[in-house]
């Protein structure tokens, strides 16, 4: 299937993440065609991005603020403060693990949203809320976990497809925050896009001026989805 014999819909308006003042709804694909792993890996080079099973590209009426967003690994080239987040970082150890709930993640998981989204519909989370936001039934998802000695600090959730790494989420201990563990996240990502020759880590979306997504200028190589083609990152 392509996405052109695919038959996509409109949500209904519901509250935006990213502005109060603002309603969003989502482009969806038909309910009814069964999401695969090779389904999701043509939306997602298409601007596509799942939350949980959810699959879904912003597609509002009155705003047109959240563009997809990707890296070309092959063009990345770490500044000065990413080479420095990388020095701070020498002394983790990072792995792959398959995907899946345990205590120690949650835990991790529950301690970052208190700390970060303490106000927000996010805090204090239930076992559900982890796994039906974290993980979904297309065998794609990994995480990365990062430790010193034996502490977790970061787990990234990272959906490993043919067009390149897409990262889903990460979370990571909020005492550790000067390690700069979101970018170094991103980072081991890269790294990963270039160990299994992938052209493109997927970022999700870019919000010009929005502080939330600021980060992802420190990234060369990034890449917005316009008029149904990729471009060359340029900033409003």
């Amino acid at each position: 299937m392509n996405t052109q014999n695919l038959s996509l819909y409109i949500t209904a308006e519901h509250e935006c993440g990213y502005y109060e003042d603002r309603l969003t709804s989502n482009l969806i694909p038909d309910p009814q065609v069964e999401m695969t792993r090779n389904l999701y890996n043509l939306l997602l080079s298409k601007g596509f991005r799942r939350s949980g099973s959810f699959v879904y590209r912003p597609h509002c009426k009155s705003c047109d603020a959240c563009v997809p967003c990707r890296i070309n690994v092959n063009d990345f080239k770490p500044g000065r403060n990413l080479r420095r987040c990388l020095k701070k970082n020498t002394d983790l150890t990072t792995r792959i693990v398959k995907a899946g709930f345990k205590e120690e993640y949650f835990s991790l998981y529950r301690d970052y949203l208190n700390a970060r989204h303490e106000d927000g519909s996010m805090a204090d989370p239930t076992q559900e809320d982890f796994t039906s936001f974290l993980l979904n039934d297309w065998e794609t998802t990994v995480f990365i976990e990062s430790r010193l000695n034996d502490q977790l600090l970061c787990v990234a959730v990272v959906d490993f497809l043919p067009v390149g790494p897409s990262a889903v989420y990460t979370f990571f201990d909020p005492q550790h925050h000067k390690r700069s563990l979101g970018s170094f996240a991103i980072l081991q990502q890269i790294w990963l896009s270039r160990l299994y020759e992938l052209p493109h880590l997927y970022l999700g979306y870019w919000i010009d001026g929005h502080p939330k997504m600021d980060y992802k200028r420190n990234f060369s190589g990034l890449e917005t989805y316009h008029n149904s083609s990729w471009q060359a990152f340029e900033s409003k």
